[in-house]
């Protein structure tokens, strides 16, 4: 998958890779806390390691949904999009960061 991220983006691979992780990685996520009777959505901060969880499962989630080839083809299309702040990882962010 890093072989075809170099061929379809120019630079250093792992500088590559670490920006499109970075550009999926949530700042915030929505937690349910119950008060009373009633429900409410606080925004919490994420965990430097629960970013990177997120971040990874967002990437893969979003490249099996995409329609391709192999999951290495679409692996490195979606690592491409998240680079370029496209894609469904990052997508994927942005409503987490708007429910908040």
């Amino acid at each position: 998958s890093l072989d075809r991220l170099q061929t379809k983006a120019k630079g250093d691979i792992l500088e590559i890779f670490q920006t499109a992780i970075d550009n999926v990685k949530p700042r915030f996520e929505v937690k349910s806390r119950r008060v009373g009777g009633s429900v409410y959505r606080i925004p919490v901060e994420v965990k430097v390691d629960r970013k990177l969880t997120l971040a990874i499962r967002w990437l893969i989630s979003s490249s099996q949904n995409r329609n391709g080839k192999s999951m290495v083809e679409k692996l490195s299309e979606e690592l491409v999009d998240a680079y370029n702040k496209k894609g469904g990882a990052v997508k994927k962010k942005e409503e987490v960061h708007k429910m908040d």
